[in-house]
This record gives structure tokens, C-alpha cells and sequence, in this order.
């Protein structure tokens, strides 16, 4: 049984690495705190890290090709969700940023405003506030 959670980092599998950094630093305003060959790491909170792992080097760890159409596929592997206080800006700035409107903000069954975004890798970004 887990007792603690000390730490949560999130990481999203990138073609390009440096691009993706860029990206990321442009829509969440910091730069990272860790950015080396096969890793950059934004650390979002005091104990929350977002990661940006290629996908060469996931390949590696778990010994799959990642290009063989039976490993591959359309739809994303994960979701970004981000409270912020403006889900609306967010979003408006990371369409600015080159993300893709995958649907607009509004309110969401479980109580958020919440807008979706593609990165240029296709992974989810949600911005979301809370609907007071």
C-alpha cells in the first residue's frame, strides 16, 4: 500500500524534444528546471514536475518500436489538466503558442470551466477554472 505521495511528475512521450520544450516554456511562462539529452522537466508546483521524455528514448526503455503501425495510433496516450485562473486566457495563449483547439472553454459536468488543446505532438492539454 502507498503511504505517501511525495512527488507526482507527469510525462508526455515528444518526437522532438528541444521543440516541445519550447512550446512548453512559451504556454506555462517558466523555463525548465532540468533539460538534458532524453528529459526536460517544468516543475509546476512544489511537489508536481511536468516531463518531455522522446520517444526514442521510451522506445528504449521498453523495447518497442514506437513506428510499427501496430504500436502506434491516433488518439493520445494522456491528458494535461491544469487549474488556472483564467481557463479562457490559457487557452487563447497557448493557441498563440501553436497548440490546437480541440474544444473550446465551457462548463464541464464535474463543476470546471475547461477548455482542450493538441500540442504539436498530439497530447492533451486541458486548461481549466473553477466555476464558481
Amino acid at each position: 500500500m502507498i503511504q505517501t505521495i511525495e512527488q507526482t511528475e507527469i510525462i508526455l512521450f515528444v518526437k522532438d524534444q528541444n521543440k516541445a520544450a519550447g512550446f512548453y516554456e512559451r504556454i506555462l511562462g517558466i523555463q525548465p528546471s532540468l533539460h538534458v539529452p532524453g528529459m526536460t522537466e517544468f516543475r509546476l508546483s512544489s511537489n508536481c514536475l511536468l516531463g518531455l521524455m522522446p520517444q526514442s528514448g521510451i522506445s528504449r526503455l521498453l523495447q518497442l518500436d514506437l513506428t510499427a503501425e501496430e504500436n502506434s495510433s491516433a488518439f493520445p496516450k494522456c491528458e494535461l489538466y491544469l487549474l488556472v485562473k483564467d481557463a479562457a486566457a490559457a487557452i487563447d495563449h497557448a493557441i498563440s503558442c501553436g497548440a490546437s483547439l480541440v474544444s473550446a472553454v465551457q462548463a464541464r459536468d464535474w463543476g470546471d470551466l475547461a477548455g482542450y488543446l493538441k500540442d504539436p505532438d498530439g497530447n492533451i492539454i486541458a486548461f481549466a477554472s473553477k466555476n464558481n
